[in-house]
């Protein structure tokens, strides 16, 4: 964990890396897709390139870089930490209701837009390929298929882990931003009145010259933010200064890519693929062809970034208890932000080879991309302005009031959009957005109608058993989330069926404040022949309880845990009890060892 305070060359370095693949590629499409759909006159250039550059400005820049970063818990910033502080504020129980319902929205289309980035950004660059020479003709059945291999591979070596390539990225990627600055540096120096571009008022006349125009390129000008909220969501391991500093370096090569482009735009009236024509007129053949390898791997390195961005998230929500206990594995042994969740790796390449499929083409995929992250984008603005009201700090309240409307008028563009495709991250959304909704519900009735017992009535009741003198020899764990609130399963065994050992070990699992560090203890005994352990393990940790147990001198014969067996005649918690038992189990989650472990099932009617 990098303290908030401390900056250290090597973690803008990694930053640059694993911060800023998806807002750096998007260069590759994002003024080629505008000028398709706008069809600008020259002077109409300058206006749609200033509201480019300002909306780097105000997205990336203000609302994340600035106005998000400046709240965080446990130094964790994410869409879901921004819920959570929003309801650590509240009393009202509907505003928890609220922000646990706007964090639930954020995750759904934050995997749908884990789908739409790779596609989009691979196969763009895989498109490139045409600028070489000899290559003109190639067809986009041909550049399908090695787009979809890309993809395929970089799916694959999920589960082997990306730490040790990894390494590796921010040097590339620094390579990779030099270059296109470089570009954009020669053909702004062509013509150097593009440079008007950087003045706020000409994206101001292109709004009120042409209203409709302005209003429809808004929908595609957004694409040049997407990936703003990663700067956000790995604050947590990587520092809030580095991610800064990397970013004034990311925002000034993104800038002359833009305005390189523009400028290459005016002198070559018909141009429809800025990004790639420029390179391969000023390169020539042969470094354009190194160039266009930097390109692909600049896109692998972006999807990369956002997969294990997907990972994360989706593991801040089962720490968080919003998502079923997901099977999750470490793939590295030195960084323990390196995770690999095979069923979401699973979906999230199948959502990418159905955009190749039905889009085909990356112009046609811009239609559908956008949406999602600026949900995400109109959520955090959302949240922005209540925690700063809360907290009465009133210029960053207003600020944020007029970055929500902001988002907003980029949504309102965006729902154009959703004929011609943009309905897809909206599909792709629903699924996850159920699965969760369902199961928090659920989770909620089962503990509403669970029959726990208080700690004090439990104690009387085992020492009548255990005066009767049936007792098993060894040792038994038995897990529970609060020593004071003995689970169901736990009476039933002890108290009804008189399963008791000589020793009863009760083991709770103790999230902290901190990510890393796992630490297991004996607290106070209970009373004779129940004591109690205490797993302490840091928010990012996975814990492996049989680990804990050996490093305590444990040689218990049986860990028990309580396994819910929902029973209901309403199809909706029908579903719900099947979500439970499809997902990877207590036992799976917290690497209980599998010769010793007994689920209790507890009949559960909801």
């Amino acid at each position: 964990m990098h303290s908030g305070n401390s900056l250290k060359v090597s973690d803008v370095i990694r930053a640059i890396g694993t911060v800023y693949g998806d807002i750096g590629t998007s260069p590759l499409y994002t003024l080629a897709v505008i000028i398709l759909i706008t069809k600008p006159k020259p002077e109409e250039i300058f206006g749609i390139v200033s509201l480019m550059i300002w909306t780097l400005i105000i997205i990336p820049t203000i609302q994340y870089a600035w106005f998000a970063m400046n709240l965080s818990l446990r130094g964790e910033g994410s869409i879901i930490v921004l819920g959570e502080i929003a309801s650590s504020i509240t009393k009202s129980k509907e505003l928890k209701i609220l922000h646990k319902a706007l964090i639930i929205v954020g995750i759904g289309f934050l995997l749908g837009d884990g789908i739409i980035t790779p596609a989009i950004t691979i196969l763009s660059s895989t498109e490139g390929l045409r600028l070489i020479n000899g290559l003109e003709n190639l067809s986009q059945e041909t550049v399908l298929i090695i787009a979809i291999s890309i993809t395929l591979t970089l799916f694959a070596i999920q589960k082997h882990g990306t730490g040790k390539i990894g390494i590796a990225f921010g040097p590339i990627m620094i390579v990779y931003f030099l270059s296109i600055a470089t570009i954009g540096f020669y053909f702004i120096s062509q013509n150097p009145t593009v440079l008007k571009a950087l003045n706020p008022i000409e994206g101001f006349n292109f709004v009120i010259n042409h209203p409709f125009l302005a209003f429809i390129s808004l929908s595609e000008i957004i694409l040049v933010a997407t990936g703003g909220e990663a700067m956000y969501a790995d604050m947590g391991h990587i520092g809030k200064n580095a991610i800064r500093v990397g970013w004034v370096f990311v925002f000034f090569a993104v800038t002359m890519s833009y305005l390189g482009q523009a400028a290459f735009i005016l002198n070559n009236q018909q141009e429809t693929n800025p990004f790639f024509h420029s390179a391969s007129i000023l390169l020539g053949n042969e470094f354009y062809i190194l160039f266009l390898i930097l390109v692909t791997v600049a896109g692998i390195i972006a999807s990369q970034a956002l997969i294990s961005g997907v990972f994360s998230l989706i593991f801040q929500g089962i720490n968080a208890r919003l998502i079923p206990l997901l099977q999750v594995r470490h793939t590295s042994t030195e960084l323990s932000t390196q995770i690999y969740i095979p069923v979401v790796n699973f979906f999230l390449l199948i959502g990418v080879l159905i955009m190749f499929f039905i889009f085909r083409e990356s112009e046609k995929m811009a239609s559908a991309y956008g949406l999602a992250v600026n949900i995400d984008m109109v959520i955090t603005a959302t949240l922005l302005s209540y925690i700063y009201f809360s907290l009465k700090k009133y210029p960053f309240f207003i600020g944020s009031i007029g970055l929500l409307l902001t988002d907003l008028t980029f949504f309102l563009s965006n729902t154009l959009k959703i004929p011609h495709g943009a309905y897809w991250p909206i599909m792709f959304a629903i699924p996850p957005i159920s699965v969760i909704s369902l199961y928090l519900l659920g989770q909620n009735r089962i503990y509403s109608k669970a029959k726990f017992m208080d700690l004090k009535k439990f104690l009387e009741a085992f020492d009548k058993v255990y005066s009767k003198g049936h007792i098993i020899k060894g040792k038994a764990v038995f897990l529970l989330r609060d020593i004071n609130r003995i689970p169901p399963y736990i009476v039933e065994t002890m108290i009804k069926h008189g399963i008791i050992y000589e020793e009863n070990i009760f083991l709770t699992l103790n999230k902290l404040d901190e990510p890393f560090g796992i630490k297991a203890y004996f607290k106070e005994d209970v009373k004779p022949h129940i004591k109690h352990i205490t797993i302490d393990y840091g928010y990012q940790e996975i814990v492996n309880v049989d680990e804990c147990l050996r490093d305590l001198k444990m040689n218990e014969r049986v860990i028990f845990y309580g396994v819910d067996n929902v029973y209901s005649d309403n199809i909706i918690w029908k579903l719900f009890g099947l979500i439970k038992r499809i997902f990877s189990n207590f036992a799976d989650f917290y690497k209980l060892p599998p010769q010793k472990v007994h689920g209790v099932v507890v009949r559960i009617e909801i």
